[in-house]
C-alpha cells in the first residue's frame, strides 16, 4: 500500500480537542474496502472517511464513512468535516458549496466564512422518515434508568435521515447524564427494529443559550457513546417539528412548522459540542439542516 495522506479534524466543535474526532483522507480510491475498514479501525475514531478521488464526479466528491465495525451509508459529522477538507485541501479557494457523493445519494455542505476561514458549515440530509414507536418499559432498562424519567409526552420513535436511530425523550439533564447503557439488553430491544443505535435527550441544558441535551449511544457499531452526531440530530430537527418538542434556553424557535434550536452534545465524554438545526414543514415534507463549525487539528501520512 502506498502512503496515505490524512488530516485530523474537530466537527461541531467551538474549540480544539472539543467536538467529534474525524479522520479524511485525501485521495483513497486505490484502497479496497477491506482496506479502509482496517485503517477505520487503525485509527479508532466514531468514523473515518475516504475521499475517492481529488476530481468531481457528476458535481460532487465520491466519499466512503466507515466506523471501527462497518462501512455507513451516511453519516452527520463526517459529511461537515470531509466538505471542510475538500474546501481546505482539495479545491484551496473559498466556495459556497461542496456537494458529497455518499450511498444515500449527493449531499450538499453549504459553507460560511469568516476572514476567508470556514465559519460554519451547514449540510442538508435526506428528509426525515419516521417509524415504529415503542414504549417507555422496553427502552428504561436499556439506559439503567427508571420508566418514570422518560417524557410520555412524546414517543420513543424511529427516525432516520440515512441512518435510524431510535429518538427518547427524557424529563431531565440528572437522569440523562447518569444513563449507563445495558449493551445485551439493547441487542434483544433492537433485534426487531431497524434503528440499532439510541439518541436520548432532555430539555435542561448546561448553557443557558442552548435549548436541548442529547447523548448517543452505538455499542453495536463499535462506538460505545458519540461526542456529536450530527445524523441522529437531523433526525432530532426532524423529530421537534414532527411532535412539537419545547425545550430550555434563549430564543427557542419550534412550532408544528418549524424549528432552529442549539444542541450540546459529548459533555459527559469531555468533548463538549455545539449542533445548530433548522427544520422546517412544507407540503407534509420536512427539510433538515444541521450545522457546526470544524477545525483542523493535524496533517500527517500512513505508511
Amino acid at each position: 500500500m502506498t502512503s496515505l495522506n490524512f488530516c485530523i479534524v474537530d466537527v461541531f466543535a467551538e474549540t480544539k480537542y472539543a467536538g467529534n474526532q474525524l479522520a479524511v483522507f485525501t485521495d483513497a480510491g486505490h484502497l479496497s474496502t477491506e482496506q479502509m475498514q482496517a485503517i477505520a479501525k487503525e485509527v479508532n475514531f466514531s468514523e473515518t472517511t475516504f475521499i475517492l478521488s481529488p476530481e468531481l464526479c457528476e458535481g460532487g466528491y465520491n466519499v466512503r464513512i466507515f466506523t471501527p465495525a462497518k462501512e455507513l451509508p451516511f453519516a452527520g459529522h463526517p459529511t461537515l468535516g470531509t466538505a471542510f477538507v475538500l474546501q481546505q485541501v482539495v479545491v484551496r479557494q473559498p466556495v459556497e458549496q461542496v456537494n458529497l457523493n455518499l450511498q444515500v445519494g449527493q449531499i450538499p455542505v453549504t459553507i460560511a466564512y469568516q476572514d476567508a476561514v470556514p465559519d460554519v458549515l451547514w449540510m442538508r440530509p435526506n428528509p426525515p422518515m419516521f417509524g415504529k414507536t415503542i414504549a417507555a418499559d422496553a427502552i428504561a432498562p436499556v439506559l439503567t434508568l427508571d420508566s418514570q424519567e422518560i417524557d410520555s409526552r412524546f414517543p420513543i420513535q424511529e427516525v432516520s435521515t440515512g441512518v435510524p436511530f431510535l429518538i427518547v425523550p427524557l424529563k431531565s439533564l440528572e437522569a440523562l447524564q447518569r444513563i449507563q447503557v445495558n449493551t445485551e439488553r439493547l441487542k434483544t430491544l433492537v433485534e426487531h427494529l431497524h434503528a440499532k443505535e439510541v439518541f436520548v435527550f432532555c430539555p435542561e441544558t448546561r448553557d443557558p443559550a442552548n435549548h436541548f441535551s442529547a447523548r448517543m449511544f452505538a455499542p453495536l457499531l463499535g462506538i460505545p457513546e458519540d461526542p456529536a452526531t450530527g445524523s441522529a440530530n437531523s433526525c432530532f430537527a426532524g423529530y421537534l417539528v414532527e411532535h412539537g418538542v419545547l425545550g430550555s434556553g434563549a430564543t427557542l424557535a419550534v412550532s408544528a412548522k418549524q424549528c432552529a434550536v442549539r444542541v450540546e452534545q459529548g459533555y459527559e465524554m469531555g468533548r463538549p459540542s455545539l449542533l445548530l438545526l433548522k427544520a422546517e414543514k412544507t407540503n407534509g415534507q420536512i427539510v433538515v439542516s444541521v450545522g457546526g463549525k470544524v477545525v483542523l487539528v493535524a496533517r500527517g501520512e500512513f505508511v
